[in-house]
């Protein structure tokens, strides 16, 4: 049957209903008859698919994550370096690279970019699902940041009171070598720190240092990436030969008239 105006399209039918870290969703491959439409609001009608199955079953996507990760990060390190040296805004670059990967599945509507301060560790919002985003370049997993402060006294007080909060998007970077894109679900990250307490999930920075931050402990962040709801897609992070200059962007602006 062809589409007309006395059928809507029901492929994808998103309900205002959520339910934790995950919104009900209407799937149909069919065209519903208009008349009748209002009938399909029923939740009995309704499936519930996560963000990270959505990305689970977009075999397309998985490939371009695993194909194109590296290249795309290999620039904002470019963009980021000075004098052969990385600096730490590669972190905000990095970040923009996964919400770009965020907004080319889900579309701009469905992802907020936009979040505020007061939301100190949620870095996007997917159909209302808030998302850390971290990414670290080691073989190993110590070292991501919670929060980042200085001060001793903040520190312990964030250790008190610190739960998991939303999901998150954990990149580890290994160049030359074996990493992973981990997209690590709010009830995964919960029961880890419940079975390893507090003390065990965070490491605080050493008095007398100024480490910058407090950190996820490496123990924790790996029993994450392999737990058996994380999604892990495992990518060779290979360095090639991408022919971009940082510069000649800008340069390019200049000549405008």
């Amino acid at each position: 049957m062809g589409k007309s105006r006395a059928y809507m399209p029901a492929t994808y039918m998103f309900v205002r209903q959520k339910r934790g870290n995950r919104v009900e969703v209407l799937k149909w491959n069919r065209y519903i008859p208009r008349p009748f439409s209002h009938l399909f609001g029923d939740s009995k009608l309704t499936s519930i698919i996560s963000i990270k199955d959505e990305l689970a079953r977009d075999e397309r996507l998985l490939g371009k994550i695993r194909n194109r990760l590296p290249e795309l990060f290999q620039i904002a390190e470019i963009e980021s370096s000075r004098a052969g040296k990385v600096g730490m805004e590669v972190g905000s670059l990095r970040e923009r690279v996964i919400v770009a990967m965020l907004i080319h599945k889900f579309g701009n509507q469905l992802v907020e970019s936009e979040i505020p301060i007061t939301e100190a560790e949620v870095d996007v919002k997917v159909r209302g699902v808030p998302i850390s985003i971290k990414t670290l370049t080691s073989r190993g997993f110590a070292g991501v940041k919670l929060i980042w402060t200085v001060d001793q006294e903040n520190a312990i007080e964030f250790l008190r009171s610190y739960e998991p909060s939303c999901d998150m998007i954990f990149v580890q970077i290994a160049w030359e070598n074996k990493g992973g894109f981990h997209y690590i679900p709010l009830s995964t990250q919960q029961e880890v720190f419940r079975e390893i307490g507090r003390d065990e999930y965070i490491k605080l920075p050493k008095q007398g240092t100024n480490p910058r931050g407090v950190e996820i402990s490496g123990d924790a962040l790996k029993m994450l990436s392999r737990h058996e709801e994380t999604l892990r897609i495992e990518i060779e992070w290979k360095k090639k030969d991408v022919g971009y200059n940082p510069i000649e962007k800008w340069l390019e602006l200049w000549r405008r008239e």
